[in-house]
């Protein structure tokens, strides 16, 4: 299938270390791929659903203990540990090869490896990045044919290039003591060992698409970042487009499939998804940020995905998709907390044990989910393939916050912006007592995912500022700001793109705002509140005057979370952080004195 040498010498390297019975290469073609498929089927490795109710969907089980991303068990090791920074699990590369090659020796005897050519971004596209992984699961192969572009045509695209991604994954024993998610990024290699969660085991995903990629980003002056991408059609036809990083529990894929309030679809407004989760994004040659979504497919939570919530996200799964950890019901169909109100009775829990929908306990595990097809989604972008990306108009953070952050604000200047990025948080709310819980500071909700040292991160961003000759503006949003009572203040969902177009009205100079400690916060009657039927509790209906109390800025909580902040930049070395983001917090704390 090539004649890469580089290819054809590492993949023989590594199984000669782990001895697989067979080699298989996966070509991308639908014959070998259904064939898989038949195969996982005999063994148990997969379930075929109900083909009249879910046409080419599966269901898969992963191991009890094998359930979520291992973030305690992730590591980046770099030649020194100040590269991979204070937020990184780090170990010298030669310890942890030493380590890994032990438990990787032999681990494949009497299974088959899948050597699997997949692409992120586009094949041929000038964004996109081939890497090989190697994996003994069926189930790896069938996933990434959803999430990735697979086969011949990546290896034909890669041609006698070296610098592909190493990717070597395998099942092993799925000791949680021996399990390591490994990131090498001056050698552009990932090893996944004693794992079968996708979060872990589909290495184009976070591992590559955002630790390996981050690295190479910097390196070569360009961005990947966890971030959804959407495109705002206005109803002359003219489309903007949004990227948007938010912490989990946030309402990010909501957020990337928004359908628009029904005063605003009769106006003619449509949303249009780009990607949900990942952008890779670079300097056009006309000065603006342009990104694509690498991926090529969604790996949603399923738990609070239902018809409300998000029904293009559902509807993406309704054919060709594999689902993980969910109910399993007697027709062959699935089934999980929140998709309705009519648990499935006589069925088992996605553990495989007999379960009672009455007795309290989860049928389908909290982190349980779907991998669908980007192309099932009624929403996908007309420019999803565009090898050249979409111009990018504004950039939004976000978290979730009960009290500090209004409902948006946007910063100042690009510096300032990259400053309220590297502050994002989310806190939990202890509701019975009205007690804030803890503030989590998540920068650019990358916390988990940056392959090198997050002071250098914020470094790159400062001088991404300077490449970039037609800016973005930047932007805060918090759509969860309660009230005395513990009540969400703001409706959410569809009602967010109220925000959004005022957002891109700020982009194009058509509103004013007014100028704040934090930065620029819209006057209430520049945000559109008609056709809005909102009640927060009981009577208080959604008005004008509701607005404006959650676009106040309250300094003394401003203040108290300038003492978090300044907490969080303790944890690095001070020559790290950039000079720019200590004069964003200076400013900031003098404007709140």
């Amino acid at each position: 299938m090539t004649k890469n040498q580089a290819v054809l010498s590492w993949v023989k390297e590594m199984t000669d270390m782990t001895k697989p019975d067979r080699i298989v290469w996966i070509d991308g073609s639908e014959e070998q791929l259904e064939a898989l498929r038949a195969e996982a089927c005999s063994t148990g490795e997969i379930v075929k659903l109900n083909q009249e109710l879910l046409p080419g969907c599966y269901y898969h089980r992963t191991a009890v203990n094998d359930v979520a991303r291992v973030e305690g068990r992730t590591f980046i090791c770099t030649p020194t540990k100040e590269e991979a920074g204070p937020t990184n699990n780090w170990m010298a590369p030669d310890e942890m090869y030493d380590k890994l090659w032990k438990l990787y020796t032999g681990c494949m005897m009497g299974r088959t490896c899948y050597v699997l050519p997949y692409s992120m971004g586009p094949v041929g596209s000038p964004f996109a990045k081939y890497g090989i992984e190697l994996t003994d699961s069926i189930y790896v192969v069938l996933n990434m044919n959803i999430m990735t572009r697979i086969g011949q045509k990546v290896l034909d695209a890669m041609g006698d290039d070296p610098g592909f991604i190493k990717g070597l994954h395998a099942k092993a024993d799925l000791d949680e003591e021996n399990r390591y998610i490994v990131h090498f990024p001056q050698d552009n290699t990932i090893c996944s060992i004693n794992s079968g969660y996708g979060g872990n085991v589909l290495l184009g995903k976070k591992c590559f698409a955002l630790r390996i990629a981050s690295y190479l980003g910097r390196n070569e002056g360009w961005m990947a970042e966890h971030m959804l991408i959407l495109g705002i059609e206005y109803p002359d036809g003219d489309i903007k487009y949004i990227t948007a990083a938010f912490p989990s529990a946030c309402g990010k894929t909501n957020l990337a499939m928004l359908i628009p309030p029904e005063y605003l679809r009769k106006k003619g407004y449509k949303v249009w998804t780009v990607g949900d989760d990942i952008a890779w994004i670079r300097v056009g040659e006309d000065g603006r940020l342009y990104a694509v979504n690498p991926e090529n497919g969604f790996f949603g939570v399923a738990p609070g995905t239902n018809a409300k919530s998000n029904p293009n996200a559902l509807a993406s799964t309704r054919k060709d998709t594999i689902f993980t950890n969910v109910v399993m019901t007697k027709e062959g169909g699935v089934w999980w907390e929140g998709l309705d109100k009519n648990p499935p009775h006589g069925v088992n829990n996605w553990k495989g044990e007999p379960w009672d929908p009455d007795d309290g306990s989860k049928g389908a595990h909290p982190n349980s989910r779907f991998t669908a097809p980007a192309v099932n989604c009624p929403c996908l972008s007309s420019e999803f393939e565009n090898p050249k990306g979409v111009p990018i108009s504004a950039i939004v953070f976000g978290g979730r916050r009960a009290k500090t952050a209004p409902l948006v604000y946007q910063a100042r200047d690009w510096n300032h912006g990259v400053f309220v990025g590297s502050i994002m948080a989310s806190e939990t709310t202890a509701a019975a007592s009205g007690a804030v819980g803890v503030v989590r500071r998540d920068p650019m909700a990358m916390l988990p995912f940056c392959g090198y040292n997050m002071g250098d991160y914020w470094q790159h961003w400062i001088d991404m500022g300077k490449k970039i000759s037609q800016q973005p503006k930047i932007f805060n949003v918090n759509w969860f700001r309660l009230n005395e009572n513990g009540k969400f203040m703001w409706p959410g969902f569809g009602d967010n793109m109220r925000v959004l177009l005022w957002i891109l009205d700020r982009c194009a100079g058509k509103v004013d705002a007014v100028e704040t400690e934090i930065g620029y916060v819209p006057k209430a009657e520049d945000i559109d509140l008609e056709g809005l039927d909102y009640t927060i509790e009981g009577d208080q209906k959604f008005d004008i005057d509701a607005l404006k109390s959650i676009l106040t800025v309250e300094k003394d909580w401003w203040k108290e979370d300038l003492e978090s902040i300044k907490a969080f930049y303790g944890k690095f070395d001070p020559k790290k952080i950039p000079q720019e983001l200590w004069d964003e917090l200076a400013k900031l704390e003098k404007n709140l004195a």
